[in-house]
């Protein structure tokens, strides 16, 4: 099922769009065309799933065009990480003609690219979107969509190397959705990280979050440590993994802060919010006509930072080193 509803920033919104007499053909050359700057706008937010992480990215899309003092309507629906109802989501916000199109992680922004290539696509929470076929290059994403990753070249790495300093010969177990093309480059990012170390993966594929679970208890006993990416299928379900490593004193690696936020041990992430922020400066841009989307490069995360949860530490048998003070920050 769909999940739809609607916010409106501004109350006398609706009234104003049926005195003005807002139709498509008007809709089309302010898109298109840039020509002059609508007193309102109405954006269609598309989203796989909702989890902690596409929420927040979210709610820094939207203070951004509040601080850029835009008066906007969302059309926000949830697509329940149901592909037929992602593309139906894509097509029916094309139907209602909206001025721009939010796709809030990668299936979302694959079902509004194949839907139109005439209405601004700006996503966020996209890993790959180049290896997605979203943009043909970072520097020249296309005609009609840009956006923000939510992949900081240094984040996998930079974890790998702390599993492989403070964990040696550690078999890293990695629940994933092997139908998320986002999860699948990550997985490749990993195997890249682990070659010359002691490391191995222990790959546990998922198609749904409600096979998560099971996926987690089946790395009891063959993982020593285990590593959830940024994959909406798995992190939709990240309760039931922070169980099953908290009972089995298994450390719990994750792909943001969000997740260490909500259980999990460490993660070198970045907050979602900020590069929901930077893709709303972007749709900002591009509803006042100042910039085309095919003027913005894609843009990766501003910061990033190693965030230890130590209740999770304890938890799951995790010694905090005195070490880690240095680049850590740490959350109770």
């Amino acid at each position: 099922m769909i999940k739809r509803k609607r916010t409106m920033a501004g109350a006398a919104l609706a009234m104003l769009l049926l005195a003005s007499g807002c139709n498509s053909s008007t809709n089309t050359t302010a898109k298109n065309e840039g020509e002059k700057k609508q007193d309102s706008y109405v954006i269609g937010v598309t989203q796989i799933v909702e989890h902690d992480s596409l929420d927040e990215a979210y709610k820094g899309f939207q203070a951004a065009l509040k601080d850029k003092g835009l008066e906007v309507e969302y059309d926000v629906q949830i697509a329940q990480g149901d592909m037929n109802n992602n593309q139906t989501i894509a097509q029916n916000f094309v139907g209602d003609d909206v001025d721009l199109i939010f796709a809030n992680s990668t299936p979302s922004a694959l079902g509004a690219l194949n839907a139109t290539k005439d209405i601004p696509i700006v996503f966020t929470s996209v890993t790959d979107p180049v290896g997605a076929k979203l943009v043909k290059s970072f520097e020249e994403p296309g005609t009609n969509i840009t956006g923000t990753t939510d992949t900081h070249p240094d984040a996998i790495p930079n974890t790998i190397k702390f599993i492989d300093k403070y964990e040696k010969g550690t078999k890293i177990g990695m629940i994933f959705n092997s139908g998320e093309q986002n999860s699948v480059a990550q997985i490749n990012m990993v195997k890249k990280a682990i070659k010359g170390t002691d490391l191995k993966l222990i790959e546990a594929p998922v198609s749904t979050s409600a096979e998560v679970k099971q996926a987690a208890e089946s790395l009891v006993g063959s993982a020593d440590v285990i590593y959830i990416i940024t994959d909406n299928t798995v992190v939709s379900a990240l309760e039931s993994v922070i169980k099953v490593a908290s009972d089995e004193d298994i450390p719990l690696y994750v792909g943001e802060l969000d997740s260490v936020k909500r259980g999990g041990f460490a993660a070198y992430g970045f907050d979602y919010y900020d590069i929901g922020y930077q893709a709303g400066e972007m749709a900002a841009s591009i509803l006042t006509g100042e910039k085309k989307p095919s003027d913005i490069p894609v843009q990766y995360p501003d910061k990033l930072k190693l965030l230890i949860n130590k209740k999770a530490a304890s938890d799951m048998g995790v010694e905090l080193l005195k070490e880690w003070d240095s680049e850590a920050e740490y959350i109770e």
